[in-house]
């Protein structure tokens, strides 16, 4: 796609970001193709993708096509930390279908992990302004994803970690990139610098918001419905902010957790009994009415808030 084309509806852009992920697993060098054609089978539902293409719409809802590389490269990025996530967990389920970890190997899946990374970076590139690839500062936004990623690790099985110090570890390992999502469409769309900072707080609160909603998801899905294993974060040793609650509210429990003495049933009684999914249903309506403001006040057609403020929902699990 030349710098010269004509913007894109927003159907065009999309089919093409679909396309551009498609092609960059399935046309890899042969070495590694068979590896990322298993993932090219199980794509989500692209809700960073959605945010950039959205937020870089201009007010006849046009899209510049350095959007659709944009949105693709955060998509490789999200990709790669989910196929290194399974490797930590030792995970055998993602989207359905069995993990890149379980198929063929963690060797083999961290490598490719790596490789989705050096992919999502020259993809990038491909943006025809070189001003507004390096305004994007992708790289700045895996550093911040992989420290939060680190920050999870280093306080795995810790049953004193704070709901400050929760926020800020899903500030990096989910909220970086949503906030790179936002910021990106801002940017490639043309925003005034005020908006885009606004998108950028924005970004930021659907992100949270997301990973405080698949919290809550770990509580009351079932594998079938979550397409992924649910009722396995405190087993992997991490600590989410409904058990958080209900380690501040229940002293007995808390005191079973230190000595190693509860199950999964326990654990079910006790974020039920302090009101953890509530307390964390809570922080989300407080994320939603932050972004909202924030909406409210981006220089925008009606039609481009009302797109923007639906992802937001939809983050959120509100129905628009």
């Amino acid at each position: 796609m030349g710098e010269a084309m004509e913007k894109l509806t927003y159907e065009e852009a999309y089919e093409l970001v679909k396309e551009e992920i498609q092609k960059a697993l399935t046309r890899s060098p042969r070495i590694i193709n068979e590896y990322l054609t298993h993932l090219s089978a199980s794509q989500g539902k692209m809700i960073r993708a959605v945010s950039v293409l959205i937020c870089a719409g201009d007010g006849e809802g046009k899209i510049a096509p350095g959007a659709v590389h944009a949105a693709a490269a955060i998509e490789i990025v999200h990709l790669a930390s989910l196929v290194h996530d399974d490797i930590i967990d030792n995970a055998d389920l993602r989207r359905g279908q069995e993990t890149l970890q379980k198929k063929y190997g963690k060797r083999t899946a961290v490598i490719c992990g790596d490789y989705l990374l050096s992919l999502a970076l020259k993809m990038l590139a491909a943006v025809p302004d070189r001003k507004e690839y390096t305004d994007i500062d992708l790289p700045d936004y895996i550093s911040r994803l992989c420290l939060g990623e680190l920050l999870q690790h280093i306080n795995n099985k810790n049953l004193n970690l704070t709901v400050f110090e929760y926020i800020r570890i899903i500030s990096g390992k989910t909220a970086a990139l949503f906030e790179a999502s936002f910021f990106a469409g801002a940017v490639l769309g043309g925003s005034a610098a005020e908006d885009i900072k606004k998108y950028k707080k924005i970004g930021n609160y659907t992100g949270l918001i997301f990973q405080l909603r698949d919290d809550c998801l770990d509580f009351d899905k079932t594998i079938e419905e979550a397409k992924k294993p649910v009722q396995s974060d405190y087993e992997q040793g991490v600590v989410t902010l409904p058990l958080i609650r209900a380690l501040e509210k229940r002293p007995d429990f808390r005191k079973k957790a230190e000595a190693g003495e509860i199950v999964r049933a326990d654990i079910n009684r006790a974020v039920q009994e302090a009101g953890g999914l509530d307390y964390t249903k809570e922080m989300i309506e407080r994320y939603y009415k932050k972004a909202k403001r924030y909406i409210d006040k981006l220089d925008v057609t009606e039609e481009k808030r009302e797109k923007v403020a639906a992802i937001v929902k939809k983050a959120a699990g509100i129905k628009a």
